[in-house]
């Protein structure tokens, strides 16, 4: 019978950790949901072809903008994200679909924008890893 209960208890926590590990939004400082999501490569190819409206947002360099991007991105560096989005980004509700080059500040920028209230932002990764057309 002690048994099962231990068993049951270590189970449970096991639930928990691995569920918090697996989380694509993120919780801001009093814990409400922050909406921002992690999508793959395939799903922001299969959005940009299904939905009418959306804005493709590139948060890499400029050089690095210049260099390859995805056709119709438009460019705001992670680094200036706070000061330009409320005047670039005006509608808060628009499909906003998010990438860098690996990753990373693709990731910190939809956080900062869900953090400015934007919320419908999918992060879709690096450009490293799209398989469809870019421009050079």
């Amino acid at each position: 019978m002690h048994k099962n209960k231990y068993l049951t208890a270590a189970t449970m926590i096991l639930f928990l950790m691995f569920s918090a590990c697996v989380k694509s939004n993120a919780e801001d400082s009093d814990n409400t949901r922050i909406n921002w999501q992690t999508i793959s490569a395939n799903e922001a190819y299969r959005m940009m072809n299904e939905l009418d409206s959306y804005v493709l947002l590139d948060v890499r360099t400029i050089q690095e903008f210049t260099e390859i991007r995805i056709d119709g991105a438009i460019l705001i560096p992670d680094y200036e994200i706070r000061q330009r989005a409320e005047a670039e980004l005006t509608d808060k509700n628009a499909v906003i679909l998010i990438y860098c080059r690996t990753g990373r500040r693709s990731a910190l920028s939809a956080a900062i924008l869900a953090e400015l209230g934007y919320s419908n932002l999918y992060d879709f990764g690096g450009i490293i890893n799209w398989p469809y057309e870019t421009v050079r």
